[in-house]
């Protein structure tokens, strides 16, 4: 009755395979040299290479590709102002379409096995209520993947506004960061290498950054996940109903 159906588990299992096989082939492949190379053509094509940047990067988030090399290229190809002006909606929406997809695909499993436990049910009702924050402490943390968080937001409650609104603004300070990087950036080899050189200090801010936002977050999910538990579990010293059920 609470199984998942075999269409839906059988998506789940595909989705599944499909990231395992986008990590494996992200690590495998040249990604980079690919990436340097598209730059570098997008470099020549004038006002229409915006579009083709932000197909590319929307492509590219799905493939989970890493998004701060084309980051770094929009401060490369566009200077400062302009880079973040494009690179900034562009990566909210790449994370959209990722979100979107893990949600449609899978999350009417997800769904069926939440139902039928009370626990994870709470939970996940709980971050529905309070995606905003949770979504944008998590985009502030290195420690979490930028490319599969897409996918696992998809699969939770987080309503698609707040996950939207929460991406942006958490993106937004490292965002500014890589596109600044990049716009100090002279030469289309050097984005290999990540950033210029003096950048280490700025890396060094989104480090300290990052770590404090992944401590503001492990400590406030805990407290979101044990406020949705006390919503449904009786209170420790209550006391049992009598074993016997004299009545």
């Amino acid at each position: 009755m609470s199984e998942p159906a075999p269409s839906s588990r059988g998506r789940l299992i595909l989705l599944g395979a499909a990231v395992l096989g986008l990590l494996v082939a992200a690590y495998l492949l040249p990604v980079t040299d690919w990436l340097v190379a598209f730059i570098a053509w997008v470099r020549g094509l004038g006002a229409v290479g915006v579009l083709v940047y932000a197909l590319a990067y929307v492509v590219a988030s799905v493939l989970m590709m890493p998004g701060s090399l084309l980051t770094l290229g929009a401060g490369f190809l566009y200077g400062p102002v302009w880079g973040i002006v494009v690179a900034s909606p562009v990566s909210v929406l790449a994370a959209t379409v990722s979100f979107l997809l893990g949600r449609t695909v899978a999350r009417d499993a997800i769904r069926r096995r939440i139902e039928a436990n009370p626990k994870f049910a709470a939970i996940d009702a709980a971050l529905g209520r309070q995606g905003f924050k949770v979504v944008t402490l998590l985009r502030l943390s290195p420690i979490f993947p930028f490319t599969l968080m897409n996918y696992v937001f998809g699969l939770t409650g987080v309503k698609t506004s707040h996950y939207i609104a929460g991406s942006w603004i958490g993106m937004l300070l490292g965002t500014f960061m890589y596109v600044y990087f990049g716009s100090l950036i002279g030469d289309v080899a050097q984005l290999a290498s990540g950033a210029p050189q003096g950048a280490s200090a700025g890396k060094g801010v989104l480090l300290v950054v990052g770590l404090a936002a992944t401590v503001a977050v492990t400590v406030y999910v805990t407290k979101l996940a044990n406020k949705a538990l006390a919503e449904i579990l009786p209170p420790a010293d209550a006391t049992p109903p009598p074993a016997g059920g004299q009545g």
